[in-house]
């Protein structure tokens, strides 16, 4: 395996390829946060590079990240640790937009296009979303709110992602780490070494979904209610509040929260796993792995990866979402 690491000198002309000590870690999550390498590294006097400096991580000349310098500390042993984040980082920027009739694809090419950052390719999203309005609210979220008002109403979720240098965004129907021959990517006893597992109705749990909306014609206040009554006895009311924009299906957006959230969460965290650069948060692999009360047999979605690339070796910590699991 073949790691390289490049950074941009000062003046922009220069490219180093320094020596690193104690491995490169790269980790992505599936949304709200940038791409992020972290290394350390000797000083020299040849080595000149400052914040804003262009960072490259290929690996058996892969393309894997392409980002900035945003931190970089050192002590007295001369040594830097260097902190570079993709171009995600911009969009924790914050600003006020309005819009009409846009899908969450349009919106994410009109940031782009603000804040002249660079786009690869911006699938269509479909859903018009007829009327939104965010006021001093990071770019990050108004693109989520775009997109789970796009996973509300068509259950299709999208994920935003930086390939080397492009904002991409993808269906994860499309997000399948297949082989050659194929088959797709696993993680089982063999590949993965420890997991840990867990179990929860406290967070993101809900079993009644009420949603109202102030009714400017008629003057009164529409509320739309869904719920499992087995959940509730069982469980307590869990109850989701949310007031509707104009034009939202009420109904058809309560059915399709109720949904989303009447089951218990499961977390899966898979650690040490031998490591493949195809994944990235988002990406879609399979898991079968017996978890002693459930045995798991199906496809799962990466919600966060953390990649390690030291001594010849690379490995990566998985959190893992997929039917009862929400990561």
């Amino acid at each position: 395996m073949k790691v390289e690491l490049f950074i941009a000198g000062e003046n922009g002309t220069e490219i180093y390829i320094p020596a690193v000590e104690d491995g490169i870690e790269w980790s992505t999550e599936r949304w709200g946060v940038p791409g992020k390498l972290t290394f350390k590294i000797l000083a020299d006097d040849i080595l000149n590079f400052s914040e804003g400096a262009a960072v490259q991580l290929r690996v058996d000349g892969a393309k894997v990240f392409f980002g900035f310098v945003f931190t970089q500390k050192r002590d007295k042993e001369n040594r830097i640790s260097v902190t570079a984040y993709d171009q995600l980082r911009y969009l924790k920027n914050k600003d006020t937009y309005m819009y009409e009739n846009q899908t969450a694809s349009e919106v994410i090419r009109m940031i782009v296009g603000d804040f002249a950052l660079n786009a690869g390719e911006i699938e269509d999203t479909g859903y018009v979303i007829a009327e939104r309005s965010e006021w001093d609210t990071s770019l990050f979220d108004i693109i989520q709110n775009a997109l789970d008002i796009t996973l509300v109403n068509t259950r299709q979720m999208f994920v935003l992602y930086d390939d080397f240098g492009s904002l991409t965004l993808k269906n994860i129907a499309n997000m399948y780490v297949q082989n050659d021959n194929g088959t797709y990517l696993m993680i089982d006893e063999d590949t993965g070494r420890n997991f840990e597992y867990t179990s929860s109705i406290d967070s993101n749990t809900y079993n009644k979904i009420k949603l109202v909306y102030d009714n400017q014609e008629s003057g009164k206040r529409d509320v739309y209610i869904m719920q499992d009554g087995s959940n509730m006895n069982q469980w307590g009311i869990l109850q989701y509040y949310d007031t509707l924009s104009e034009g939202e299906n009420g109904e058809a957006k309560a059915e399709a929260l109720l949904s989303l959230y009447n089951k218990r969460t499961r977390n899966l965290r898979i650690t040490n796993a031998f490591g493949d650069i195809r994944v990235r948060a988002g990406s879609l692999l399979v898991v079968n792995l017996n978890l002693g009360d459930m045995k798991v047999e199906n496809f799962m979605l990466v919600e966060k990866v953390k990649h390690t690339f030291k001594n010849e070796e690379h490995f990566m910590d998985l959190t893992l979402r997929g039917g009862e699991f929400v990561a």
